[in-house]
């Protein structure tokens, strides 16, 4: 027997009433846990092996899954299914940890910023892009690829205005290096002092961030781009959702 918290962050109906939930732990990393007569509308798991749902979980360990043998509901983050935009980004932060953490492999970085992320996320009701962009950088350097951005990746050489961004090796480029990548992205300061400061604001104390729309599609969708490079995907589904809002 097994007792963690965890973050429902996936689901797939399983016969008439019960269902499988990708469940990402404090202590196992993401697990496959099955959700017997979850699907049944008086069961006692409804609450808990909903998408986003937060709670305590006493587990038993079987061939092919986890089974609950008791869990306690303690944030749903209900707000989230309130709103289109939460939605659209919620399930991007759902689908990121499903598409690139593997099974059992413990991160309880990743697991707080989810649940510092989902926290934000639903008493949000602006930005959402600037609030994405932070996450992802986040994100994305809890998982072991922090982008390079003080120097010149290659040579180490200081940064000036022309400058390129490099999904392939990992950071900004310099004039003298712009042939080691001619993938490249085309960045200015601007989109480097940005990244620095959404790298280190605190999710809930953005507000002080100025940074045009513009400017911060365009840093969503290089980030976008060099995450899928770095888990070896070809999309985001929940992307085309959050797209479809305009």
């Amino acid at each position: 027997m097994l007792k963690t918290e965890g973050i429902v962050i996936g689901e797939t109906r399983y016969k008439d009433t019960s269902k499988i939930i990708n469940l990402y732990t404090r202590k196992l990393g993401k697990i496959s846990v099955m959700a017997q007569g979850a699907i049944k509308p008086k069961s006692q798991l409804l609450a808990t092996t909903q998408p986003f749902s937060y709670s305590e979980f006493q587990l038993r360990k079987g061939r092919n899954f986890y089974y609950i043998l008791q869990a306690d509901l303690l944030n749903s983050f209900y707000p989230i299914r309130d709103n289109m935009e939460r939605i659209g980004y919620g399930f991007y932060m759902l689908e990121l940890l499903n598409k690139s953490t593997p099974d059992e492999e413990e991160n309880e970085k990743l697991f707080l910023l989810l649940k510092k992320g989902l926290e934000v996320l639903s008493s949000l009701d602006k930005e959402f892009l600037k609030f994405i962009v932070a996450y992802e950088l986040k994100y994305i350097s809890f998982l072991g690829y922090r982008p390079y951005i003080d120097r010149c990746v290659v040579c180490n050489e200081e940064l000036k205005e022309n400058m390129k961004f490099s999904k392939n090796l990992g950071g900004v480029l310099c004039p003298k290096c712009f042939t080691n990548d001619i993938t490249s992205y085309k960045i200015n300061k601007s989109f480097i002092y940005s990244l620095s400061d959404l790298l280190y604001a605190p999710l809930e104390e953005l507000d002080s961030k100025a940074i045009n729309d513009q400017l911060l599609k365009y840093i969503h969708d290089v980030l976008v781009d060099y995450i899928l490079f770095n888990i070896d995907r070809k999309e985001f589904k929940s992307i085309n959702l959050i797209n479809s809002m305009g």
